[in-house]
């Protein structure tokens, strides 16, 4: 081990200006054993730093190299594993625990030692040593005991080698040496010769000591006895200290009796104090004015001083009996009789409090009806916020109900949803008994009627309940909903079987005004509902408090069979069943506004289901509208009554908007067309042109676009589906005829309406209109020069067999004569006569609304001019230098195409 140390310190430490002190031979534990060296060393230049080396042999073997350096600064702990038994393990904590095995105990202990030797020397951060015997940390400190504090002193590593014991020289013996190497010239040249001198020096020295101690003799015995007089006098100076200390003693027992009465006066005073404090609290804190006991008692409740002085009392009561007492304030009997007369005064003041409430509450369930013809009327909901200013005023003293006497504040809460639900009722049933009447269409004479007959007599509620029911769909027979909805509008409306022919009405005899009256009606409608719910809403959390205490009991989860004082029982379902599922007072709110409420559910189910009736197409408006409306709540409060209610209504809406589409597309795939009559434009994609005009206007700028892409999608793909079907089956019309002028008409439209959903099948109408054109040209051009074409189409099949075209000629029945014959049966005048009964064929079989024929003329002049330049051709290059040409030229032919265009 000496020669791998001394050959790791001259190769890798050295050269590094570093100091080896200790080396352990170690390997990893748990793995595969490769041994490498861990080195402790320092830097020989100052401020020194220590540092843990990890050094390995190289791959080849015949040398070593550096592999990790760790400071010892960073070294947090140093496990020995076992600190009574041999165990060659340890670890070293750094940034991470290394866990190694030493190649012996004993160079393990070796290293441990000079590890806590450095840190002890050079850190002011100790490292914790776990697991060592204490005996191996005991040299060190021996060895320091014996050097002067301040003075250097190196360390010795896990091998043989000893501490160094080198001291340096203070000042003044650097100086002396100094001084005594300049008086011996030949102190440098000769060594021996000096050092002899010195020991010559030496030996005076010590001899003169030796005589002067023995010359000091005599004053030693003097000093002497100087020190047994001292001890005399030190004997008589004790002798007095213990009579003083005996005098002491007696003024000690004086001095505790007086301290004991001190003290004892002391406590008594304390005890005194303390009562005075405990009394000044208890009258302090559980005194009641007499103006406040007078308030509770028999103070105002409908005046606004007398309710701010009932205020101020129950506020004043409340810190009474809310009062932290101390320990044993209970037991006396001025505090029991105080707790006993805020008792009696809460009770008396919570009985008065609630059935003042109460008999507001029937009050304002009673006194509304008056009005209410008047404002349904007008096709407006009576405003509450008279009631809510009025009932604010008591929102304190709610509070104070809600915190001293739960039962009575949540009969309260009861006897208001009950008697308010029965008004709301009252109100929202008339309301929507008016938007019905308004949104059918019905006379004024039929309004006035409505207005003066009793509800139950009324026609219109008579046909509206049918349309009730929890899910908002008909029920029932719809026979007099009919009679009501369609009266005075049955003369304009056609059976047409258009792709807008929905329910009992034709969406395109329909007038615009209509629409327009509906969609102001259901948005009157759902306006004068937002505010009325939100302003009810804001007033029930304000009134009863529930906005300060998240987990408090639902106040209207109790039994359907308990009363509260001076009310009527609630009419309403058992809510007990809802305790379980309300967890924040939110859900009170929900569940509150969903009781006083619980109507406009079904009301506005029954309005939309009238809607829908009348017209399907007023699903569109109906879903702009409420998309809208519960966008806005949302944004107000996601969780609100409002916002879930008419979310739930948007997804009754939104059935009624798929169902409407349903239909149509149902009845594009039963569109039946006539054998007898051209087919022009189809029914239905006119329809779907309106369709998407009005929806364009309805849905501009709407949040719920997204659906009305993926209604055109579905149209537009059962629109081009339908046309091919009815295509197929026309037989006086031909196909590409029906495909041409009906995707003709749809392209236009969707160029003209920039549907971005559509644009590919804009682009795939395009496509089919030019193609089915093109079709229709070349097969109707066939029949004015048959034979010229067939001879042509067989000289065409031969050169593609493999005849060459010079020698075609030759072929028997496509010979020069055989071309002569047939260039001859079509002279320029027949031509004529074949492009005009062309033309009037084509005439017949297009329609005129869209206006394709001279398109379609044209077309066939450029094909026709086509044609006749590719029959020049063969007729060149099969027939050379025969000479024949057409009977007309292309100048003919284009006056031909003018002419009878012209005439036509």
């Amino acid at each position: 081990m000496t020669a791998i140390k001394h050959a790791l310190q001259r190769d890798i430490f050295t050269p590094n200006d570093e100091r080896l002190l200790g080396i352990v031979n170690v390997c990893k534990a748990g793995k595969k054993k490769k041994n490498c060296f861990l080195c402790a060393t320092v830097t020989t230049e100052r401020p020194v730093q220590v540092k843990v080396v990890k050094v390995k042999k190289s791959d080849k073997g015949d040398f070593y190299k550096r592999q990790l350096t760790w400071e010892l600064r960073d070294l947090r702990e140093v496990d020995a594993k076992d600190a009574s038994k041999e165990n060659p393990e340890f670890d070293l904590h750094f940034e991470k625990a290394y866990k190694w095995v030493a190649s012996s105990t004993a160079e393990k202990n070796s290293f441990i030692s000079c590890i806590w030797k450095l840190n002890q020397r050079y850190l002011r951060k100790k490292v914790e040593f776990v697991n060592v015997s204490s005996q191996l940390l005991e040299e060190l400190p021996k060895a320091e005991e014996s050097v002067p504090s301040g003075e250097s002193q190196s360390v010795a590593g896990g091998d043989e080698d000893a501490l160094d014991d080198y001291q340096e020289l203070s000042t003044r013996e650097e100086q002396d040496i100094e001084g005594m190497m300049e008086m011996c010239e030949y102190a440098i040249s000769n060594a021996e010769a000096f050092a002899e001198k010195l020991f010559k020096e030496l030996q005076v020295l010590d001899g003169a000591n030796i005589q002067s101690i023995m010359a000091s003799e005599k004053q030693v015995n003097i000093l002497m006895m100087l020190l047994d007089d001292a001890l005399t006098e030190v004997d008589t100076i004790e002798g007095k200290l213990s009579s003083y200390e005996e005098m002491l003693q007696s003024v000690k027992e004086q001095m505790d009796q007086i301290s004991q009465s001190n003290r004892l006066i002391q406590i008594s005073n304390t005890n005194n104090g303390k009562l005075l404090d405990e009394i000044q609290f208890i009258v302090n804190y559980m005194d009641l004015s007499k103006g406040h006991i007078r308030a509770l008692q028999e103070g105002d409740l409908t005046s606004p001083k007398g309710i701010e002085a009932c205020i101020n009392a129950s506020e004043a009561l409340l810190q009474c009996m809310n009062v932290a007492l101390r320990p044993g304030h209970d037991k006396l009997m001025a505090v029991t009789q105080q707790q006993h007369l805020f008792a009696e005064l809460r009770d008396t003041f919570a009985r008065r409090l609630t059935n003042h409430l109460n008999n507001v509450f029937v009050h304002q369930g009673h006194d509304q009806s008056s009005t209410l013809s008047q404002h349904t009327a007008e096709l407006t909901l009576p405003k509450h916020s008279p009631l809510h200013r009025d009932l604010l005023r008591y929102a304190k003293l709610m509070e104070w109900l809600k915190n001293t006497h739960r039962e009575k504040y949540e009969g309260l809460s009861r006897t208001y949803v009950d008697y308010m639900s029965r008004l709301y009722d009252r109100e929202i049933k008339d309301f929507f008994e008016v938007a019905k009447i308004k949104m059918a269409g019905t006379s004024k004479e039929a309004k006035g009627k409505f207005a003066t007959l009793p509800r139950k007599e009324s026609a219109l509620k008579q046909e509206t309940e049918s349309l009730h029911g929890s899910s908002g769909k008909l029920t029932g027979s719809t026979s007099s909903l009919n009679k009501l909805t369609v009266q005075g509008s049955n003369s304009r409306r056609s059976q047409s079987s258009s792709l807008l022919d929905m329910g009992n009405m034709s969406a395109s005899d329909l007038d615009v005004a209509d629409r327009t009256k509906f969609d102001k009606i259901f948005e009157q409608v759902l306006s004068e509902l937002e505010p009325l719910c939100l302003a009810e809403q804001d007033f029930i959390s304000k009134f009863f408090k529930l906005q300060q205490h998240m987990t408090v009991a639902p106040p209207l989860a109790q039994p359907e069979t308990e009363e509260t004082d001076g009310s009527m029982p609630s009419r309403n379902p058992p809510l007990a069943e809802h305790r379980h599922s309300l967890s924040s007072e939110k859900d009170m709110v929900r569940l509150m506004m969903t009781n006083i409420f619980h109507s406009i559910d079904t009301e506005l189910n029954s309005l939309i289901a009238l809607g829908d009736k009348i017209d399907s197409f007023h699903s569109l408006y109906m879903l702009v509208k409420m998309s809208h409306h519960v966008w806005t709540a949302e944004n107000v409060d996601p969780a609100s009554f409002l916002s879930t209610t008419l979310g739930n209504v948007l997804v009754t809406v939104k059935r009624n908007f798929d169902k409407c589409i349903s239909g149509q597309i149902r009845q594009m795939e039963e569109v039946k067309i006539s054998k007898k009559s051209k087919v022009g434009i189809l029914s239905f994609v006119t329809g779907f042109e309106e369709f998407a005009e009005l929806a364009e206007t309805i849905f501009r700028n709407a949040e719920r676009r997204g659906d009305l892409d993926k209604a055109y999608v579905k149209l537009i793909r059962a629109v081009f589906m339908n046309v091919e079907k009815v295509a197929n089956e026309s037989q006086k019309t031909p196909r590409d005829v029906v495909m041409m002028e009906n995707f003709h008409h749809i392209f236009s439209t969707l160029s003209r309406l920039k549907i971005s959903c559509l644009d590919a099948e804009r682009r795939e109408a395009k496509h089919k209109y030019t193609d089915h054109l093109q079709s229709y040209v070349i097969n109707s051009l066939g029949q004015p020069l048959e034979k010229l074409n067939h001879f042509f189409e067989g000289v065409e099949a031969r050169v593609a067999q493999g005849v060459r075209e010079e020698e075609v000629s030759y072929q028997l029945a496509f010979n020069k004569q055989e071309l002569r014959k047939v260039i001859k049966e079509y002279p320029g005048k027949e031509v004529k006569k074949g492009l005009d009964n062309l033309y009037k064929k084509v005439d017949k079989h297009l329609c005129e609304e869209e206006s394709l024929l001279q398109v379609v003329w044209h077309s066939m002049q450029d094909e026709f001019i086509r044609q006749y330049k590719h029959f020049e051709d063969l007729i060149g290059r099969c027939y050379p230098g025969s000479g024949i040409t057409m009977e007309f030229t292309i100048q003919d032919m284009l006056e031909y195409f003018s002419s009878i265009a012209q005439s036509h």
